[in-house]
């Protein structure tokens, strides 16, 4: 299984590498017959690589050694046969990292100091994270959810379990002193170390947060402690242990809702950015000011991707066949944004027709 794309692992592949550090990044395929071109496309990205360290007298013969014995072992790991929309490798020596992302790349081969991160940002912000909490009296669970995934998350002391059966049960039960399932200090205890483990994995990985549950379960847990604001609760019980296609399955309605709430509060914020003459519309003059930094809330649709030829004042069409096109200026933006503190919202197709598919909320 492919590592979760989160913000600290985004920060730590930012960091310079030793050179060289080599950065794949390929579109793939779900579907046959499609998908069986893409073995043939890594092993010519491969080939491609390899000759690059081969014939730069920058590299020591040894790092070159490393550099291509990491890549084997990378694409070693590579699962075509389950891939998603694009495929990113990053090798430097003394280490690989393989990702899938369910986002269009553009096909790239890159040696440099540094890997080539903006695809993995574009595809993580389009993601649209969420993490899924699964309550019940013996299983708390949570799930680190995507539109098109759900895993279990299995850190920062989740899941968190406990037995229900009570020893001295029977004499209660005569003498009318066993409390139900949710008001004995055993649950109250459970709930509470389930919060504060809640409360830890949302201080490093904010995102929108979904709990899952019998109504008691869920009131109790509202009742230990406070939740984010924006918390959405759904009354079903029986997905402590998913699988995740059920926890999938439940949630679709309230991530359905989210999302046209959050679109709608976008398209706002962009009408009020245009009144205000804060408001930047269209590629070029949303390429200018990301590079100067006025991003406030930049908005995206959610399939736009687009080539184009920088001439450095402005962008115009091209063809992805020209050497200096650039075809994934659309993630580069993104990441400019993401760098200077902006929010990026991605939007349903067709939702910024009026201003060629990218708008932008300013700063100044």
């Amino acid at each position: 299984m492919y590592p979760a794309l989160s913000t600290a692992a985004l920060a730590e592949l930012r960091r310079p590498r030793p050179y060289p550090a080599v950065s794949l990044v390929m579109p793939t395929h779900r579907r046959e017959p499609d998908n069986a071109q893409d073995p043939v496309r890594l092993r010519n990205l491969l080939a491609r690589v390899e000759k690059e360290l081969q014939d730069d007298p920058g590299v020591t013969r040894e790092r070159r050694a490393d550099v291509l014995s990491r890549l084997e072992r990378a694409v070693a790991e590579v699962d075509l046969v389950h891939a998603e929309d694009g495929l990113v490798i990053h090798v430097a020596p003394g280490e690989h990292h393989v990702w899938t992302v369910a986002r269009a790349v553009p096909e790239r081969a890159v040696v440099a100091d540094t890997f080539l991160t903006r695809n993995l940002v574009a595809a993580r912000s389009a993601e649209r994270p969420y993490w899924a909490l699964t309550v019940a009296a013996d299983r708390i669970s949570l799930w680190n959810g995507a539109p098109e995934r759900a895993v279990e998350h299995t850190a920062d002391g989740f899941p968190l379990t406990r037995s229900l059966e009570d020893p001295d049960a029977e004499r209660k039960e005569r003498v009318g002193d066993l409390p139900s399932t949710f008001q004995d200090e055993d649950a109250r205890t459970f709930f509470r170390e389930a919060h504060e483990a809640l409360r830890t994995v949302l201080a490093s990985e904010p995102r929108p947060l979904y709990v899952i549950g019998e109504a008691p379960a869920v009131s109790l847990l509202e009742e230990t402690g406070p939740l984010p604001r924006d918390t959405a609760t759904l009354h079903q019980g029986g997905l402590g242990h998913g699988p995740e296609e059920a926890v999938r399955k439940a949630l679709a309605p309230l991530l359905a809702a989210h999302e046209e709430a959050v679109s709608t509060t976008v398209l706002a914020e962009l009408d009020a950015a245009r009144s205000r003459r804060e408001y930047a519309g269209g590629l070029d003059e949303v390429h200018e000011a990301a590079k100067e930094g006025r991003i406030r809330l930049l908005a995206v649709e959610e399939h736009y991707r687009t080539v184009v030829r920088d001439y450095g004042d402005h962008l115009e069409p091209a063809d992805a066949s020209d050497l200096d096109s650039r075809d994934d200026i659309v993630d580069e933006i993104v990441e400019q944004a993401l760098e200077t503190g902006a929010e990026v919202r991605f939007v349903p197709d067709d939702a910024l027709a009026d201003v060629s598919r990218i708008a932008a909320a300013l700063r100044y």
